[in-house]
Parts: C-alpha cells; sequence; structure tokens
C-alpha cells in the first residue's frame, strides 16, 4: 500500500537489518541495485556509455563507490568524482572504496573534472543522503549547480542531494539540490520525494527494499495516496434510484464580486454525482446560472442548511454575514467542508476554531499553504518547511479530515494518519482549481462516503484529470479551472465502471 518512512525509521529498520547481516552487506546490495538501475538508464551498448558518479563523504558516497565498480564491469567509461571524509570512514565505506579503485572507474579531483565540457550520458548522484541537515555550500554547491546545467538523465540515490528526504524541502533558505530525473531510494519509500520540492527534484522514484525482511518494518502512519483506499465506495447505481438517493449539496459562498468561485464549485458538486445542488449567496443571490441551469441559486439567509452537504468559503468574503453564516453552518448537523474564507473566518475566531473541533458530523478543510499558516499562526515558510507536520496539527487540533493542497497534497486525519497524493501536475496553478476540488469532495460527501475516503479520492481525482487533460494537450499553461470538471465527471465514471465489475 505504498508505506512512507521518516528518516527516524529508515535508520531503526537500517540498525534492526544490519544487526544480523554480514558487514556491509547492506551497502554492496545498495550499490548493486544502483548500478543495476544507471545500465537501465544508459541508451545504448555499455561500452560506449560516459557515466560520471559522484561519491560524498557519507555512507552515501559509499553506495556510489559500489555502483561505480559494477557499472565499471560492464565496460561502459566510469569517471568518479571521489570526496574523502573529513574523519575516519566506516569500514563498509572503506571496503567500497578499495573496490572502486581496482576497477576501471576513473577517478579525477573535483577540480579537475570537465563537468559542463564533458558529454555525459548519465550522472548518478552519490553526494549526500537522508542524513545532510546543512545546505550544500562551496564545492558541493558548485558541483550542484554544474550537475543541473548537464541535459542527460541524473539518478540520485536514496534522495537528490540538498533535498530534506522528510519534509521535500530544498535544505536551506537559499540552498541548491541536484535536479534527478530518477531517484532509486533505499530500504523504503520517503515523504520528501513526493511533496513540496521533491516533485520538481526527484524525477520518477523507484524503491530498492535492499532484501530487508519484512519483519524489521513497522506498520507506517504515512502513505502514497491510492485507488485501493477508496475503491470500495465506487459503486455502480443502482436503477431504481432517484436524485434524492444521492444527496444534496449546498455551497456558500459568493460576496459580491465573487460568485464565480461558488459557481465553480457547485458545477463540480453536480457533475461529479450529487442529486441537487444549491448556490447559496450571502448578500443577493443570482437568478441562475446559465452555463449550468441545474443549479438552484438561493439566498443564504432563509435556507435551511441542515438539508445539505455545506460546502462554504468560496468567495464568501469577511463580512458580518459571511461569519454568521459559517457559525451556522458549523452549528448545524450536516458534513461540512471549509474551504478558502471559510478557513481565513476560522483563523480570526478561536471560538468557532473550538465548536469546529468539537461538532460530531464530518468536517473536511481544504487550505492552501498560506491559509494553513492563518490557522496555525504561523508563515507560508514555516508550513512548506514541514507540510506534514503542519497538515497533521491542524487536522489533530480542529479534529478534522484536512486537505493541505499544493505539490504533494497531504491529506491528514486526527489520529495521525497522512497521505501524501500522487496525482497532479503545475496545470492546477491556477485560480478556481480549489473551488473544483472543494465541490468534488462535497459530492462524495453527499452521496455517503466517509470523509477521509472522501478525500483520499476527490484529490486523487482532481489531480488525474488535470493529468489525462495535459496528456492530451490541454494545458499545462493555460487550463482552466472549469475545463476541469468534465474531465473530473469522466474519470470518476470511469473508475466506478472498472472498479464494480
Amino acid at each position: 500500500m505504498n508505506p512512507l518512512y521518516s528518516v527516524a525509521e529508515i535508520r531503526a529498520i537500517e540498525r534492526a537489518a544490519a544487526a544480523v547481516l554480514p558487514a556491509g552487506a547492506l551497502m554492496q546490495r545498495a550499490g548493486q541495485a544502483a548500478a543495476n538501475a544507471a545500465l537501465d538508464l544508459l541508451p545504448f551498448a555499455t561500452t560506449q556509455a560516459r557515466v560520471l558518479v559522484l561519491a560524498g563523504p557519507g555512507d552515501n558516497g559509499g553506495d556510489a563507490l559500489e555502483a561505480a565498480a559494477h557499472i565499471s564491469y560492464t565496460g561502459a567509461h566510469v569517471t568518479l568524482i571521489h570526496f574523502a571524509p573529513a574523519g575516519a570512514a566506516s569500514a563498509e565505506r572503506e571496503a567500497a572504496l578499495q573496490r572502486a579503485k581496482v576497477s576501471d572507474a576513473r577517478f579525477r579531483a573535483w577540480g579537475d573534472a570537465d563537468i559542463g565540457g564533458a558529454e555525459w550520458h548519465l550522472v548518478v548522484d552519490g553526494l549526500f543522503g537522508i542524513g545532510l541537515k546543512r545546505p550544500l555550500g562551496g564545492e558541493f554547491r558548485a558541483l550542484a549547480d554544474g550537475i543541473n546545467q548537464l541535459r542527460c538523465n541524473v539518478l540520485a540515490l536514496d534522495v537528490p542531494s540538498g533535498l530534506d528526504a522528510d519534509s521535500g524541502a530544498v535544505v536551506g533558505p537559499d540552498g541548491v539540490a541536484i535536479h534527478a530525473t530518477h531517484t532509486l531510494t533505499f530500504i523504503g519509500n520517503k515523504p520528501g520525494l513526493h511533496t513540496c520540492d521533491g516533485r520538481d527534484y526527484a524525477g520518477l522514484v523507484d524503491v530498492a527494499r535492499l532484501d530487508i525482511d519484512a519483519g524489521h518494518y513497522a506498520p507506517s502512519q504515512l502513505h502514497l495516496n491510492d485507488v485501493k483506499f477508496f475503491a470500495r465506495h465506487l459503486r455502480a447505481r443502482r436503477h431504481n434510484s432517484h436524485k434524492g438517493s444521492y444527496g444534496n449539496v449546498a455551497v456558500i459562498g459568493g460576496a459580491r464580486g465573487m460568485s464565480g468561485a461558488p459557481i465553480l464549485a457547485a458545477r463540480a458538486a453536480l457533475n461529479s454525482g450529487a442529486g441537487r445542488v444549491y448556490a447559496l449567496f450571502p448578500e443577493e443571490a443570482l437568478a441562475s446560472d446559465p452555463g449550468q441551469p441545474e443549479l438552484m441559486c438561493r439566498s443564504a439567509g432563509d435556507f435551511d442548511l441542515s438539508l445539505a452537504t455545506l460546502v462554504i468559503g468560496p468567495g464568501l468574503g469577511n463580512s458580518a454575514a459571511a461569519h454568521e453564516l459559517l457559525a451556522r453552518a458549523i452549528g448545524c448537523g450536516s458534513a461540512l467542508l471549509a474551504d478558502a474564507d471559510a478557513l481565513n473566518l476560522l483563523a480570526a475566531n478561536p471560538s468557532l476554531q473550538t465548536a469546529l473541533a468539537q461538532r460530531p458530523a464530518a468536517v473536511v478543510l481544504t487550505p492552501h499553504p498560506l491559509e494553513a499558516a492563518r490557522l496555525l499562526g504561523t508563515t507560508i515558510g514555516a508550513v512548506q518547511a514541514d507540510r506534514l507536520a503542519a497538515a497533521r496539527t491542524l487536522a489533530t487540533r480542529l479534529h478534522a479530515v484536512l486537505i493541505l493542497k499544493g505539490s504533494g497534497t497531504v491529506i491528514a486525519a486526527p489520529n495521525g494518519d497522512a497521505v501524501i497524493n500522487t496525482t497532479g501536475n503545475p496545470a492546477l496553478a491556477t485560480a478556481g482549481t480549489g473551488d473544483v476540488l472543494a465541490g468534488l469532495c462535497g459530492a462524495l460527501l453527499a452521496q455517503g462516503w466517509p470523509q477521509w475516503e472522501a478525500a483520499l479520492a476527490a484529490v486523487w481525482l482532481h489531480g488525474m484529470a488535470a493529468d489525462v487533460l495535459v496528456s492530451e494537450g490541454t494545458g499545462p499553461i493555460g487550463l482552466t479551472a472549469a475545463e476541469l470538471i468534465p474531465a473530473i465527471r469522466v474519470a470518476l465514471n470511469r473508475m466506478v465502471q472498472h472498479h464494480s465489475r
């Protein structure tokens, strides 16, 4: 089920495995796995291939040294830039160094290697692994900058050098990291490869468990999103059903000048299967939505909020009427999704937060990093520096399923369970896509999905729709939120057909 492990958890697994294996076995296995992955990336006969291997001063460098020796045995031309440790090397690393020295790999000092002047077919990044705590500086920073100028595949070992394996942030406020096209990560998958900067730097990720016994792995509370987590709710519709069978959604928002946001959310809810959808406005309601006349546009003030699953916040504003509507929504017994301005109102009002955390009905919150920062009383930088911690803290504090949007969206539950989403692309970086996500999730809630599975499915489908559109040539540049809605409908129906067979 695609578990993810923190650096501390990986270290514990590594120690337990090493205690019952011959000395150096894990490094040798990592080096062989890295060499195999490297050879798969070479475009032609290895005897013509030019491979640059970077071996840093730690055990990640030892993995690279082992890999360099194995690659050279195939006849490839291997150039190895080796950085000796400042202190005593581990016995395993020293043994790997000796094996590299007796291989055909050619050692070059950093200053003598013509990185940019040579035509490389592959670079293997073994500078720094999961233990990096300081920004790359000096010759390491210069080397990373040089590698990032090359036009060839780059295979990172364990994690791209300069990237935090837990958070996915580049280490340091003005730090650099190596842009890998592929990452072979060892023992278990790491969250930092899939969120924040991770998806930009890690490329395609593969996991080499190094034949470690499954008994050394403790159950994980963190996973990559997977259709398996919510597939049981993908059911074909009965013939003997009607609009009342699929729930009501009421989207509350649309202050003056912002009516587009609730309309997008409401259209998404209708196209995602809700039986009836209302667009409720805090001020004067639209007469109708000409582009989607099936929507019922009403004034929010006299609507019975207990009649529908509530999606509140898109374009809501921060007026006294908006505040009153949010208080009413929190106080009623309907499932509730709070987005956009509803989150900003919550951030400014601790009493509303307390009421939200105490409500028995389902709650889903969908902040982007700035909204999450306001709720936490911190900065965007602090949220992005540890997206998992931010999402988990808010989920626990507000007793809600928390969707922290962004690259590698994080979905967190109050009990500490968390999932990182793998679908989606930069096409979603445009106004209105969050409103579409809110409406989609609201529709699933209205159709009886539990809040956890509804959140996982909504985020997955939202990203998948964008991926399909981009693959067909629509975007990523210039894709609009409205274009996602029919693509989501197609993706949802195809999934239901597949899982209802």
